[in-house]
């Protein structure tokens, strides 16, 4: 069972951990999860006033689409980065710091008067986030044994689903009440909260390794990779063509990047990504698991609202109420596997399960346009959020069960990592194909009405729908509504890429020691920087001498 040190005895070997209530891991828990509420905030809140902010700053459909890969570009930059310091230094101070970088963002964010000044501000805010996506799961490894993780990674799942559906409510009333600015502000207060109870309630072993190894050479490699197959794909169709010689320079560069990132990390006393977690079978099938999960999954959270404002007409408030459904599936879902997990210690037919619902609601969704009954469309965001509810927490389980407690940082990162990239790359050719799909049609549809299209501007603005004339809104309306639509049916294979993957995908049995316990096993004793009533003298802690 989980378990917190006790005092050591005087004279004598340290004592053997006592175990950790249930009230007692939750306590420790409870800064953790505002600080995950805290990351998923920060991207849903945003989404149901994109459309509003995209017209108020006067950008377009690419600009739509950056305010959101600009967030994930730098999280999934930064992700391996913040998991393998989390392996060196101290994991609280690391939350901690990861929390006052996207309050700095945030804060910026919401004074932007242009979309440059915006989609830097996102990215600074991503480098935060990257933190708490890597570092909430690595800190629950420590505190949580894996056969008991399933039961507290459900609680994650559920604050996960509260911040999705508050997020966009939220985001909805401020826009529509006090301006699009607060939705950027809104987060603060809930930072700050964040930063007082891990202070309070947090207590995790001091490391005392001293000779640390930042690699350097290979975070700059890999960020420099990542980054030119990302602008590439977020810039390619629109700013210059698929086939030429700047798709070359991005993708060759890209590759030639990753490539001397790969001899790098094999040569790097610390490598940012092991390279030897690429020999565990699970590890692979995960993260093919985790890029399909991140395609779908931020595919839909974010085009969803972009179909309910301009396929269907509803106010940012009404948008994010709507996708309620989506929420319900993810929050019961993530909770009663997790649940079961922790019950049965098996954990690879709920994942088998979970891709097949999202392959069946992407597919669903697939299906839908301006006129669909909203009823249906609930059904199949059901269906979607369930789904994904099975998937995203427990494949960072099936990896933190399989690997050594020395990288628990690195490899629980890895699999945020390729999510995140997966996320970033949907997204971008998801927005390009949806941009390139929504401006023939609306041009076809205008050109059979022989309507005059002069109200909609140009530039490729999104437009605001309660400026058009009648028959202008029609076919604009029905242009996001077969548009989106098709995107959902372009991510429908990735929840068979999913199903695949999960399919080969070895099943453990799961651990019955917590990350502190096997740390205390490993140095032969315990030692926590835990309040005086829970711990016995203070620890020596020697600062690491860092290359």
């Amino acid at each position: 069972m989980s378990s917190t040190p006790t005092p050591a005895t005087a004279g004598g070997p340290p004592a053997a951990a006592a175990p950790m209530s249930h009230r007692q891991i939750l306590e420790a828990l409870s800064g953790l999860l505002l600080a995950m509420f805290v990351a998923i905030l920060s991207s849903t809140v945003v989404s149901a006033a994109l459309p509003t902010i995209i017209a108020d700053l006067g950008a377009g459909q690419s600009t739509y689409t950056w305010v959101v890969t600009a967030t994930l570009l730098t999280m999934t930059i930064s992700t391996p980065i913040w998991g393998k310091m989390a392996d060196l230094f101290n994991r609280k101070q690391l939350i901690q710091l990861g929390i006052v970088i996207y309050l700095v963002g945030s804060i910026l964010a919401g004074f932007a008067t242009s979309s440059a000044w915006l989609l830097a501000c996102r990215a600074l805010q991503g480098v935060g986030v990257g933190a708490l996506t890597a570092l909430v799961q690595v800190i629950l490894s420590d505190l949580v044994s894996p056969r008991e993780r399933g039961r507290y990674m459900g609680y994650l799942g559920a604050v996960f689903g509260v911040g999705t559906v508050a997020g966009p409510v939220i985001g909805g009333l401020l826009t529509d009440s006090l301006g699009w600015r607060w939705c950027f502000f809104v987060g603060v207060p809930f930072a700050l909260i964040a930063l007082v109870l891990l202070q309070r309630t947090l207590h995790l072993p001091t490391k005392k390794r001293e000779d640390v190894h930042i690699d350097v050479l290979g975070g700059t490699l890999i960020a420099a990779g990542v980054s030119s197959i990302l602008i590439w794909v977020s810039l390619a169709g629109k700013n210059f063509d698929w086939i030429g010689w700047q798709t070359a320079a991005m993708v060759l560069g890209g590759i030639a990047f990753i490539a001397a990132a790969v001899v790098v990390e094999k040569r790097a006393k610390e490598p940012l990504i092991p390279m030897g977690l690429f020999q565990n079978r699970t590890v692979v099938m995960a993260v093919v698991a985790s890029v399909a999960v991140g395609i779908a999954m931020f595919g839909t959270t974010v085009f969803l609202t972009q179909y309910m404002q301009l396929a269907r007409g509803y106010s940012p408030t009404e948008s994010g109420l709507l996708t309620i459904p989506m929420v319900i599936g993810l929050f019961g879902s993530s909770t009663l596997s997790g649940r079961y997990i922790s019950a049965s210690g098996h954990y690879k037919r709920i994942m088998l399960t979970g891709a097949a619902l999202l392959t069946v609601g992407l597919a669903l969704m697939g299906l839908i346009d301006d006129t669909t009954s909203l009823a249906e469309v609930a059904v199949f965001m059901l269906v979607v959020g369930a789904g994904i509810g099975m998937l995203m927490q427990n494949l960072i389980l099936a990896v933190q069960n399989v690997i050594p407690a020395s990288e628990i940082g690195a490899g629980s990162a890895l699999i945020a990592f390729f999510r995140s990239l997966g996320g970033a790359i949907g997204v971008s050719v998801m927005g390009a194909i949806l941009s390139s799909k929504v401006t023939d049609s609306i041009a076809t549809g205008l050109a059979e009405e022989r309507i005059d299209g002069s109200a909609l501007g140009g530039g490729g603005q999104i437009p605001e729908l309660s400026t058009l004339p009648g028959p202008v809104r029609g076919v604009v309306e029905h242009a996001y509504g077969t548009g989106v639509a098709e995107i959902f049916l372009i991510a429908a294979p990735m929840g068979i890429v999913a199903f695949v993957a999960v399919w080969f995908l070895r099943e453990h049995a799961l651990g019955t020691k917590s990350g502190i316990e096997l740390a205390a096993e490993q140095a032969g004793g315990p030692s926590e920087d835990a309040p005086e009533e829970r711990r016995g003298a203070a620890p020596e802690i020697r600062e690491p001498v860092v290359h």
